[in-house]
C-alpha cells in the first residue's frame, strides 16, 4: 500500500516562510502528477499547487501563486512545497496527494488517488 508523509508544518509569523516536504513510497513516483492540497477549520479542502510528471507541467491556486513554489525530486520520491510571505489565510493542514493522471495537472481532490495524512501549518499575525 503506497504512503504519503508530509513534514515541514509548524507555527511561523505573517511574512515567514515553511518548507514542506512529501515523502511516498510509492515505485512509481515519478510517473504520478502530484498536488497540494489544504484545510482549514470548516472549509472543504482546496488545491493550493499541482506538478506533472517530468516537471512538464505546474499549476498554483490564484491564492498562492507568486508566493508558493512546487517541486519534485524523483530520485528521493519526495515532492516539496516552499511557503513564503506567509499569511494567516494560509493557516489550514496541508495534505500531499498523488495523482490519476500523469501529463495533467488537476485541481479536482476526486482525481487523486492517495492523500498523506496533513501536516499544520499555523501563520500568526
Amino acid at each position: 500500500q503506497v504512503q504519503l508523509v508530509e513534514s515541514g508544518g509548524g507555527l511561523a509569523q505573517a511574512g515567514g516562510s515553511l518548507r514542506l516536504s512529501c515523502v511516498s513510497s510509492a515505485r512509481t513516483f515519478s510517473e504520478d502528477a502530484m498536488g497540494w492540497f489544504r484545510q482549514a477549520p470548516g472549509s472543504e479542502r482546496e488545491f493550493v499547487a499541482g506538478i506533472s510528471s517530468n516537471v512538464g507541467k505546474i499549476d498554483y491556486s490564484d491564492s498562492v501563486k507568486g508566493r508558493f513554489v512546487i517541486s519534485r525530486d524523483d530520485a528521493k520520491n519526495t515532492l516539496y512545497l516552499q511557503m513564503n510571505s506567509l499569511k494567516p489565510e494560509d493557516t489550514a493542514v496541508y495534505y500531499c496527494a498523488a495523482s490519476i493522471f500523469a501529463a495533467r495537472v488537476s485541481t479536482a481532490t476526486r482525481n487523486y488517488k492517495t492523500w498523506g495524512r496533513g501536516t499544520q501549518v499555523t501563520v500568526s499575525s
